[in-house]
């Protein structure tokens, strides 16, 4: 049964044009092969996913499992740190002893890192044991950490829900978090220039160009958003926005902790919202991919992982002509749906 699903599954994808990849690689100066188009929605994903699809696809998940999914920069590591907090009963020795990278195995990571960048990282850290260890560790596929690992178990993905277990809603938790995709695009345009598995060396305009044409990893961004939007009403997912979490944490809070069977006191949750201020998140080590940095996957000097926190900065950024595009584009995408961003419900989008 399970040879059929894979076959059915590789069916489903097709490389990217040469051209179009030989003229995107030229800006993505981290992948070296190419890139394919998955499923009948065509998800923009590095060429090395082809070995692992359908390892991911037919997973073996636990009924205690808990995924945190989003479209990347969509506040995934702020609502990592709430989720494992409030399930593991507000352990703060524990959140601080043990890196999020330990606490979430990253799904899909591993096929971010082409062989090519691997073995450069390999090189760069050859001379400490420790740290080729690390590295090892860090781009070990996804789905053989997770089989290793005792329950319950923490999972961070950037996979939209189609291309994830096809059970998992029926097994497992999933909590999804959202963020207005302009955010998004500026908050991912610092990720893909500090991590050299993207190296991204183009201006901003060009990045968000090839964001809103599906031609970057994990697009197109509004069809993961609705994936998953569809989902919400399911008991076990939990959908979320990150402008409600800046606007009303105290509010989320109590969500996730309804969400997960957990009861706490004003005061616990108090302590919890100071735990999860941008400030202490900030400068928060066990959440800022310190084991990135010492490894070399992170270029110095770049901005740090967690950046502003903030919703809206992305003014800073957009022309008036971008704005305007970036008007067209969700309103042509969110036509025909119920899907809107709570800070804009008073807009058609």
């Amino acid at each position: 049964m399970a040879s059929q699903k894979n076959n059915n599954f590789a069916l489903e994808m097709k490389d990217v044009e040469p051209e179009l990849a030989k003229e995107l690689m030229k800006y993505f100066t981290g992948e070296h092969t190419g890139f394919v188009r998955v499923g009948p929605k065509g998800y923009f994903l590095p060429h090395k996913y082809r070995q692992e699809a359908a390892n991911i696809y037919n997973m073996p998940i636990r009924p205690d499992d808990i995924f945190v999914a989003s479209y990347p920069r969509s506040g995934t590591t702020w609502t990592q740190e709430l989720v494992w907090m409030v399930a593991n009963d507000l352990d703060y020795a524990k959140s601080d002893a043990i890196p999020l990278t330990e606490r979430y195995p990253f799904l899909e990571f591993s096929v971010y890192v082409h062989p090519v960048m691997k073995e450069r990282f390999t090189e760069e850290n050859s001379d400490s044991d420790r740290k080729l260890k690390l590295l090892e560790q860090v781009t070990e596929a996804g789905t053989e950490q997770l089989a290793r690992i005792p329950s319950p178990r923490f999972v961070k993905t950037h996979l939209p829900m189609s291309l994830l277990p096809p059970k998992l809603l029926d097994t497992s938790k999933v909590v999804y978090v959202a963020r207005d995709p302009r955010d998004v695009v500026v908050s991912f345009y610092h990720l893909n220039r500090l991590i050299r598995t993207q190296g991204y060396i183009g201006d901003f305009k060009t990045y968000w160009n090839f964001f809103i044409k599906d031609l970057h990893h994990w697009t197109p961004y509004f069809e993961h958003i609705k994936e998953a939007w569809d989902c919400r009403h399911h008991p076990n997912m939990l959908f979320l926005f990150y402008e409600e979490l800046c606007r009303d944490l105290p509010t989320s809070v109590r969500r996730v902790a309804k969400f997960l069977n957990k009861q706490f006191s004003e005061e616990q949750i108090a302590k919890l919202c100071e735990h999860l201020s941008i400030e202490n998140f900030k400068n928060n080590k066990s959440v800022n991919y310190d084991v990135m940095r010492e490894l070399g996957i992170l270029i110095p000097g770049e901005q740090g992982f967690i950046r502003k926190g903030k919703a809206g900065g992305w003014r800073d950024y957009f022309d008036e002509e971008m704005m305007q595009q970036a008007d067209r584009w969700m309103e042509e995408n969110l036509q025909g749906t119920d899907f809107r961003f709570p800070h804009l419900a008073d807009k058609l989008v």
